[in-house]
């Protein structure tokens, strides 16, 4: 297959699985569903999370089907991969735990990114936006811990500081050993 193909397919299938992903992120928080960013996600991820909704339960506010979903729409690439021969059939279901290794990275990068509007946007004076609102209410929640450990100086708040040096961390330690247990299973 043809390279610019596949990088088409991966881009494609990588930004719908950020989507389910950032969806649940929002259930989860219970973020402001009149919010048009908000209303938007929901609704390009609705034909897949919702025949799921129907086969998996929501435990509280935590969409097990949107979840499913970011994991079989990851996967769905290395099936299609399969198809054309550049995965051997024998590894498919190994496949499924880096899908799910590669949502934990997105996750990851969805709060790294989500702080650095924060921060940029407290900078312009942009906070009130409602795409700005929408992205501190999925943040919050992770935040939250770093701003009871660490004071404001002054005006000056240093926590998102230290929760971006953590999300560094757990990008470049944590994450490579993760992947080194997963690496064995694939030939």
């Amino acid at each position: 297959m043809n390279e610019t193909v596949m990088f088409i397919l991966r881009s494609v299938i990588d930004i719908y699985a950020s989507l389910l992903l950032i969806r649940l992120l929002l259930q989860l928080v219970q973020a402001n569903f009149f919010n048009p960013v908000c209303q938007t996600i929901f609704k390009v991820c609705a034909p897949v999370v919702e025949p799921l909704s129907r086969l998996l339960p929501t435990i509280g506010s935590f969409n097990i089907a949107a979840l499913v979903a970011a994991v079989l729409v990851k996967w769905s690439f290395y099936l299609l991969m399969m198809g054309f021969g550049a995965v051997a059939m024998g590894e498919i279901f190994a496949y499924l735990a880096v899908a799910g290794f590669e949502l934990l990275r997105t996750l990851i990068e969805i709060y790294f990114w989500g702080i650095f509007i924060l921060v940029i946007s407290s900078w312009v004076g942009t906070t009130q936006h409602p795409t700005v609102a929408l992205v501190a209410q999925v943040v919050d929640p992770y935040m939250r811990p770093f701003r009871n450990l660490i004071p404001p100086i002054g005006m000056i708040d240093i926590s998102p500081m230290a929760a971006i040096f953590t999300l560094m961390f757990i990008r470049a330690k944590v994450l490579p050993m993760l992947g080194s247990l997963i690496l064995p299973f694939l030939s």
